[in-house]
């Protein structure tokens, strides 16, 4: 049986997540901002987050005056997965981190490598 959890909780554990990634990198995100939505889009229902934007090794000289990239955490996919909070916690963090990733260049071939896929 899914999980059950309010958005406010959800997005507190996207928060826990963010926290747990070392200053560093996330000193180095630039124009980003990260979001959380219910519901991917309908002709993928099973996404549990998406970076959508310009990752910092397709940036040239030209980058400039662009909106922010997004990384977007689908919290309805996610709870569906999930038999319980911890496991929650879990697939917030290596989706949190999965799409950071993908904002420093990572394909997802090299994340599901590294086991953060």
């Amino acid at each position: 049986m899914p999980v059950q959890m309010d958005r406010e909780r959800f997005e507190e554990l996207v928060g826990d997540a963010l926290d747990a990634v070392p200053a560093q990198l996330l000193e180095l995100l630039n124009n980003v901002v990260i979001l959380v939505e219910d519901d991917p889009p309908p002709d993928d229902p099973d996404l549990l987050g998406v970076y959508e934007g310009y990752a910092l090794t397709s940036r040239g000289w030209d980058y400039s005056g662009v909106l922010p990239d997004r990384i977007i955490i689908y919290r309805n996919p996610i709870l569906s997965i999930c038999d319980d909070e911890a496991t929650v916690v879990e697939e917030v963090s290596v989706t949190v981190v999965h799409e950071i990733a993908h904002h420093f260049g990572i394909d997802d071939d090299r994340l599901h490598a590294l086991g953060w896929g």
